[in-house]
């Protein structure tokens, strides 16, 4: 096969499969490994690309990935927990290292493997965290530890695998001690030299409006690809901890605006963890897998059960994390597609330092003794080249296993200590009339979460006096947006007086629950949505003319959510319905009380929210609404 249809059916099958992930709501890294496990054994990604292509792509990907995420990354997320992901990303970190090394050691893995293992294993990273954030929708703590950890590491364990990887390869403690040393410096160095530059440069052509929108997200790109490539050449490796550092120095500049380049970057991002799990999975044979499994279940089981719960609990010692977010952390470490790409790397270059030793074993040395320490070197390579053969497969089983593992066994966990809800299913009200504030005691009443936001003290404090959950906020606060606490959240019903405020807020917060999820009151001023007409009706000049002139008054609909309740009401509507006695009422729709006899009871209802199962529903003229087995909240006439 040609790289061209190879790469179609590669992208092809990523996208499948992370669609598939969605709908069954499990991890789509599991589907994508699976997949590319099944699609190598036909054909190899190595034979259609080649191998120094192949990893040439890899190491660019991920850099692009560390780039996006930490683009995400700001320091205010850190208010109440600096000093634990300082901890989760320092001290666990290096008790992670240590402990996996024993854990291999105790596994049976050669010791010398064992501290690179290590080494690579400490990473989780955004390409396994992201998913199963969005799937667990955990407190703002848990996912601003979580997303800290998985990014910031990821580099870290990158460069600590070099710093192993280099003393194995030099051998002896003095040389490898002096090579570590001197390899980390100039690690930094570059670094954050490149991090300087390439940042100010970046921050002063967007303040200066030098870059138009439109090609900010490319700019960006070829910048983090540029300084990742410059950095790789400078000290090899180090560009993962540039481009990381890169991000952070920009995610962090005040005033800085960056929502087109978030946006461009978080559709790439889809795309290519979809496309590097295929291709790293297809290197891996079956048989490869079943020679390693005994050593890979044993070395997987001490991961899980001893190492990350040992770390985190000794690394978060006496930190702000509280009792059930150091739980939730322990069994949260999934590993990722940097774990994946490094182990791939470092196994081809044992071999390539092997192939050198030879060389150089061969040629000889200028003295008996220089030519017998050649040849020594040479054979402890060799060996070593024997028994990393088994490495990849380790690491892909460890993969696996542990997204697995958490991906499909964290949720419950964290339902039970509090953290999050797998299946929000709660209602954020923007605004807090008092029909919104009847609704929510309805809602409450039916064991569905609600959360009111107003800037108004009366409303505030008439919500807070019924028991109800409120935050006094603008909804389209910095706050709102990007710290308030959304646990349990599913979905936004815009009912502010300001129809734009409504849309705008559908919008923004359709980033985090989904469009789908977000919708607004009918706009002030807007007709109903009217009936479709029989095709052969003839349309008279005057109505074609009314429906022009309403087609240049009503808001694009590109702009607008969807519109809430049926019929749709705007916000002075439906209060001026409250002050005429109407009140949100629950009704059980069963076979004696159908939906037809609700309707022919309250003709005038405003149909708000249909409950089932404790799930709840926003009602809109095109919901299909059942006759019987549903709760029903409605606006109805008062008595």
């Amino acid at each position: 096969m040609t790289p061209a249809p190879y790469l179609a059916l590669v992208l092809g099958v990523a996208i499948l499969c992370q669609l598939v992930a969605y709908r069954l709501r499990v991890p789509s890294i599991l589907l994508l490994l699976i997949a590319g496990f099944g699609l190598g054994q036909w054909v190899s990604p190595e034979s259609v690309l080649g191998r120094d292509l192949l990893f040439a792509g890899v190491n660019l990907a991920v850099g692009i990935i560390l780039f996006e995420g930490s683009l995400s990354l700001r320091f205010r997320e850190l208010r109440g927990l600096s000093s634990a992901v300082l901890r989760l990303c320092s001290v666990t970190v290096l008790l992670a290292w240590g402990l996996a090394a024993a854990a291999g050691v105790v596994a049976g893995v050669d010791w010398q493997l064992s501290l690179l293992v290590g080494a690579v294993l400490v990473v989780t990273g955004p390409t396994v965290i992201a998913p199963i954030i969005r799937q667990l929708r955990p407190t703002r703590r848990v996912s601003s530890m979580l997303r800290w950890e998985g990014i910031v590491v990821d580099p870290i364990g990158a460069i600590l695998a070099v710093l192993v990887f280099q003393a194995l390869i030099v051998g002896g403690p003095d040389g490898a001690l002096t090579t570590a040393a001197l390899t980390l410096g100039r690690t930094l160095l570059i670094s954050t030299i490149l991090t300087l530059v390439f940042g100010v440069l970046l921050e002063v052509a967007m303040r200066r409006h030098l870059i138009p929108d439109f090609l900010e997200g490319v700019a960006f790109l070829a910048v983090a690809v540029g300084s990742l490539v410059i950095s790789n050449e400078l000290q090899a490796e180090s560009g993962l901890l540039t481009v990381t550092m890169l991000g952070i120095y920009l995610a962090n500049r005040p005033g800085l605006r960056l929502e087109h380049v978030r946006e461009f970057k978080e559709h790439l991002q889809v795309l290519i963890v979809g496309a590097l799990f295929v291709l790293l999975a297809g290197r891996v044979s079956p048989g490869e897998v079943v020679a390693i499994a005994p050593t890979a279940a044993l070395f997987v089981l001490l991961l899980v059960l001893v190492v990350r719960p040992a770390s985190v609990a000794l690394g978060l010692l006496g930190t702000e994390a509280t009792r059930e977010e150091r739980t939730l952390l322990a069994f949260m470490a999934p590993r990722g597609i940097v774990a994946a790409a490094v182990t791939s790397i470092f196994a081809l270059e044992i071999e390539h330092a092997a192939d050198e030793a030879r060389h150089a074993a061969a040629l000889g040395g200028d003295t008996p003794q220089e030519t017998l320490a050649l040849e020594a070197s040479a054979q402890r390579l060799e060996q070593l080249v024997l028994e990393s053969s088994g490495l990849v497969p380790l690491v892909f089983v460890t993969i696996v296993v542990t997204v697995a593992l958490y991906g499909l066994g964290v949720g419950r966990l964290a339902e039970r200590l509090g953290l999050a809800t797998t299946s929000p299913h709660g209602v954020l009200f923007a605004g807090a009339p008092v029909w919104a504030r009847q609704a929510a005691g309805v809602l409450g009443e039916l064991k569905v979460p609600t959360l009111l936001v107003s800037l108004a003290p009366s409303e505030v404090a008439q919500a807070r006096m019924s028991g109800l959950k409120v935050e006094r906020t603008h909804i389209l606060s910095e706050y709102a947006v990007e710290d308030m606490e959304l646990a349990g959240i599913g979905s936004l019903v815009a009912a502010t007086h300001d129809d734009d405020t409504n849309s705008t807020a559908a919008r923004e917060f359709g980033h985090a629950l989904g469009q789908a999820n977000t919708y607004q009151l009918r706009r002030q001023g807007e007709p109903l949505p009217r009936r479709s007409q029989p095709k052969e009706r003839e349309v008279d000049q005057d109505e074609q003319r009314m429906t022009e002139s309403r087609a240049k008054q009503q808001t694009a609909s590109k702009l607008t959510a969807r519109v809430a309740f049926s019929p749709p009401m705007s916000a002075p509507e439906l209060d001026a319905a409250t002050r005429e006695g109407m009140q949100v009422r629950r009704t059980k729709l069963t076979d004696q009380h159908t939906l037809d006899d609700f309707r022919a009871r309250e003709p005038d209802a405003v149909l708000m929210f249909l409950v089932v199962d404790g799930v709840a529903t926003v009602v809109t003229p095109r919901t299909h609404l059942p006759q019987e087995g549903a709760t029903l909240v409605a606006l109805v006439r008062g008595g």
